[in-house]
């Protein structure tokens, strides 16, 4: 190792992560707990639901509101972040999210109505895009051989922010801080304070290493008219998925039919607005004409959406019901449930470190996704057969081993991420961690339609249909296992632009 933070010859493993004096090691932990804050803030109020129910009075209706508010704009804003990531930098991109967030944080803490608490975890929802900037850091962080597994350590620890809120938020708000408010409002305060040491203690990847920046911030550049075709398919979705958020909102009667139909003409402009700005950043660009060793195929990043959406996707509406699923169906106490539904939520770490770390030492990455697909297929369809007459023992294992595909499945996926064009890194995070987010709207829209069996197999027809889409539609990528990341005539052009 020398002392620019490059890596060694070695490639990495488990142990390399308490080697606290290496460059990237360190900016491996700072982002991690950085991408931890982010999901720690996020979740830090499902743990005192009942708590602010009963000191303000809302009914349960209302608090399903908030939580559906608090998912809402991190779909389309993790595609805007990863852009701002190109353009900016991870690290700048990083410290506005944090310092931005922190506002809706506090205001929320010491809302007095309830529109003010809907705006503010709506406008919150936004602090989900943590994870796109963790990305996009340890790709610049690592080398091609070990980004896998770095990924996968990033997002399996940031992960457990949920988790170590859900601990800890009820202890400092009802024994240490005697108050919701002020232990929600202490998480805003970490969280602005940490961007603060963030912004002064890491660059973007090695001090001497200059990054080339995407030619534009609103729209992920493409490189054919039928790639264009493609992203703008890829792209509705990301918007239009909020028409679901809007249609449970009218349902549950808090705003008007009238409304609603505001709101899904806002939704449509939203679109238009993304379909406009992909026109106008890549028309000029594909008339010009994009060099042969520039191009990518955006059917590879269709491929990497459509995986997360049956990895993460998958895991968040799994998530929501599989306590009740054991409650329901092996007669468990609550506290029982709980502690057997958390497996996938567990799992994060290590699994989805594996996942990546298997992704770096397989002869390709696309085997390696592949086998994981294969494996999140199998195991929800198994988990569909789980019934009431299967050993207890049993179902546990099915469940286990089909979590650990689905969140290792998570770690493949993202293990591919910087080898689609490596100047778009950021816009490629953005699009295939917004779809997670797609993903576990529609599931769990289909949920309040269909049986746990029928979900669950439902599930595994549609990572079926990805495995034999990613057969067809994924390559390996090229240098996925070089010590250095290819840089194609443009990002040269870019970087000599920066150098001057």
């Amino acid at each position: 190792m020398t002392e620019s933070g490059r890596t060694s010859e070695k490639t990495m493993g488990w142990m390399d992560l308490l080697a606290f004096g290496r460059a990237e090691i360190k900016a491996l932990h700072k982002t991690w707990i950085a991408f931890f804050i982010t999901f720690y803030v996020w979740f830090n109020m499902a743990p005192l639901a009942s708590t602010i129910m009963k000191d303000t009075g809302l009914t349960l209706d209302q608090l399903k509101i908030l939580a559906t508010c608090n998912v809402a704009l991190t779909v389309p804003m993790r595609v805007i972040v990863g852009m701002l990531c190109d353009r900016l930098g991870p690290r700048k991109t990083f410290c506005m999210v944090l310092w931005s967030m922190a506002v809706p944080c506090i205001w929320f803490a010491f809302a007095t109505t309830f529109t003010e608490m809907l705006i503010t975890r709506l406008i919150l929802s936004s602090v989900g895009t943590g994870f796109v900037v963790g990305i996009a850091m340890t790709s610049l962080w690592f080398k091609p051989r070990d980004t896998g597994f770095a990924q996968g350590v990033e997002a399996g620890l940031g992960n457990w922010g949920s988790s170590l809120a859900a601990i800890t938020m009820p202890i400092l708000a009802l024994t240490v801080l005697g108050s919701w408010r002020w232990a929600i409002a202490l998480s805003g305060v970490a969280m602005f304070a940490y961007g603060v040491y963030y912004w002064f203690s890491i660059t973007d990847g090695p001090e001497e290493s200059v990054k080339a920046v995407a030619r534009k911030a609103h729209a992920i550049e493409v490189s054919t008219w039928g790639d264009l075709l493609n992203a703008i398919l890829w792209t509705i979705p990301i918007v239009g998925v909020l028409s679901l958020v809007v249609r449970t909102v009218t349902k549950k009667g808090f705003i008007s039919p009238e409304m609603s139909y505001t709101l899904y003409a806002v939704i449509t402009v939203g679109v238009l607005y993304q379909v406009w700005a992909l026109l106008k950043v890549n028309v000029p660009i594909l008339r010009k004409g994009v060099p042969e060793d520039d191009k990518y195929r955006f059917t590879q990043v269709g491929a990497l959406c459509a995986s997360y959406v049956v990895t993460f996707g998958a895991e968040l509406a799994v998530i929501s019901m599989l306590p009740m699923f054991f409650q329901k169906t092996f007669h468990m106490t609550p506290v029982m449930a709980g502690l057997f539904g958390s497996m996938f939520a567990l799992l994060n770490f290590f699994s989805r470190a594996l996942g990546g770390y298997i992704s770096d030492r397989t002869p390709t990455r696309k085997l390696a996704h592949l086998i994981y697909l294969g494996g999140v297929t199998v195991g929800f369809i198994l988990m569909g057969m789980i019934g009431p007459s299967w050993p207890l023992a049993m179902a546990v294992l099915v469940v286990f081993i089909c979590a650990m595909f689905v969140t290792g499945g998570c770690g493949t996926t993202y293990a591919l991420v910087p080898f689609v064009k490596r100047r778009i890194t950021g816009n490629v995070a953005g699009y295939a961690g917004a779809y997670g987010n797609v993903g576990a709207v529609v599931y769990t829209s289909a949920y309040m339609l269909l049986t746990d069996s029928q979900f669950f197999l439902m599930i595994g027809a549609t990572a079926a249909a990805v495995f034999v889409f990613c057969v067809i539609a994924m390559k390996e990528p090229a240098g996925a296992f070089a010590k250095e990341y290819h840089l194609s005539s443009v990002d040269k052009e870019l970087m000599a632009g920066a150098e001057n």
